[in-house]
């Protein structure tokens, strides 16, 4: 038996369910399996040689396929994470996650968590029962970042099929493949071979212990909706989020964040209800560039830069929890 080495880093993990912790009726099945059924002891115990990494402590904070994470779940998560990474003796925290979520929660941590220590998400996508899983060394991988002294002061971090994304920057952009997740405008900012952890560039956008976002007595969000953008589209949909009591929206649009006729004029309605209103792209990639101050007088949306949609609600919401004045808004959007 493999003694463990003295004085290992401790790293924690957060299991929160999805793939990586999912269960089928077959090895053979990839498909129509059950997300966030294995519990964090058993996600451990299916991978050998962890603690010749770190000592690892885990906890379960839920049991969720990631379409199902709720923002009470993000704030518990976020406060969770703050409280353990103020402890002298913890290295780093793990995040175990689904998929198809895992970008915003990451991207959500990455403005929220008030540590320079390193927060690694991490997903499969494949269950662990399947015949190859890939969740086991995407969590060796993982866990080797988190107790990496070179991601120290790097942000919330996504490693996944053995690359290291900054999460501001990284989305899933398949909905099967593993190397689903991808920064179409940045690239990743290192990877993970054999253990060995290379960062080749920083996320310079400010994250973390430098936001002024602060959630310890924040009973929830904002409500930010998302609405899309397509030939034809009216504007009851916009006019039904500010029905809703949306205090924000955010255009999935086209190009460079545009809209029909239609709908930039309840956009323009919207906004004189004093909803602030982003304009993002659809498109998956590319820069919208902010407007001038001169410009937002006029009621000019503020703009995302390269954000995409889902990750602009997460800004704008936290944003309204700080102002509503909108040139303070877009300054946020060019500085996060």
């Amino acid at each position: 038996m493999n003694q463990a080495p003295p004085n290992r880093p401790v790293i924690y993990l957060l299991a929160t369910g999805g793939t990586i912790a999912g269960r089928a009726n077959s090895p053979l099945q990839t498909a129509g399996y059950r997300a966030g059924e294995l519990s964090v002891a058993e996600l451990l115990a299916g991978v050998p040689g962890l603690d010749n990494i770190a000592e690892i402590r885990g906890e379960q904070v839920c049991n969720v396929a990631s379409p199902f994470i709720t923002i009470d779940i993000w704030l518990s998560l976020a406060r969770r994470i703050n409280e353990l990474l103020a402890s002298p003796e913890v290295t780093g925290i793990v995040v175990t996650h689904g998929t198809d979520s895992l970008e915003e929660t990451a991207y959500f941590l990455d403005l929220v968590v008030k540590s320079n220590k390193p927060v690694v998400v991490v997903g499969s996508m494949r269950p662990a029962t399947s015949l190859s899983p890939d969740g086991p060394l995407n969590l060796v991988d993982a866990v080797h970042v988190a107790a990496s002294p070179e991601a120290q002061g790097q942000g919330v971090l996504v490693v996944m099929n053995d690359e290291i994304y900054a999460a501001r920057d990284v989305s899933k952009t398949h909905v099967s493949q593993l190397h689903t997740f991808r920064s179409h405008d940045l690239g990743a900012l290192g990877s993970v071979y054999s253990g060995v952890v290379t960062f080749y560039r920083k996320a310079v956008r400010r994250h973390t212990a430098a936001t002024e976002f602060v959630i310890e007595q924040l009973p929830t969000l904002p409500r930010v909706d998302i609405i899309y953008a397509y030939l034809g589209a009216d504007g009851a949909l916009i006019d039904a989020a500010v029905a809703a009591g949306a205090r924000g929206i955010v255009l999935a649009g086209m190009g460079q964040g545009g809209g029909t006729t239609e709908q930039n004029e309840a956009l323009q309605s919207a906004q004189e209800q004093r909803v602030v209103i982003v304009r993002s792209s659809r498109t998956g990639s590319g820069r919208i560039l902010p407007q001038s101050p001169a410009g937002l007088e006029r009621g000019v949306a503020i703009t995302a830069d390269n954000l995409n949609p889902q990750k602009a609600r997460i800004l704008l919401a936290l944003a309204l929890t700080r102002t509503t004045d909108r040139q303070k808004i877009q300054q946020m959007f060019t500085i996060y």
